[in-house]
């Protein structure tokens, strides 16, 4: 498999409904809660891609541009942007999607930094 089929493959989606008890005094979903879901599907991109042990070590840029609703769907889409020799780089999307009619829209995007790590703790090579 080429290293474009592996990133292809490893593409991570995830659905989630957003609950009153995840949503603060404004009725959207907390900005923590949002954070902790894409670093979730981030680490289960970066897991798939290296089937090795990953660990978060930043979470690099992460833009709120639209608030998320109580009561509404969101996807979460986890993609490999960047490999390095033992880092990764994942970007993670949020799309909203009402849950009575077809709107759909993106609401957050983030990048996350991983690195792969042996039974000592130590980085090791990603690709072998």
């Amino acid at each position: 498999m080429t290293i474009e089929e592996k990133i292809q493959a490893c593409e991570t989606r995830i659905f989630k409904a957003v609950f009153p008890n995840t949503t603060n005094h404004y009725d959207t979903l907390f900005g923590g809660t949002a954070m902790m879901m894409m670093d979730e599907v981030a680490f289960i991109t970066a897991t798939r891609f290296s089937r090795q042990i990953m660990v978060t070590v930043s979470s690099d840029r992460i833009d709120f541009t639209k608030p998320i609703p109580a009561g509404t769907i969101v996807e979460l889409i986890g993609k490999v942007i960047h490999i390095g020799n033992t880092s990764m780089k994942v970007s993670v999307e949020i799309y909203i999607e009402q849950m009575y009619s077809e709107h759909r829209e993106k609401a957050v995007t983030g990048e996350f930094s991983f690195v792969a790590i042996d039974e000592y703790k130590k980085p090791v090579s990603i690709i072998k």
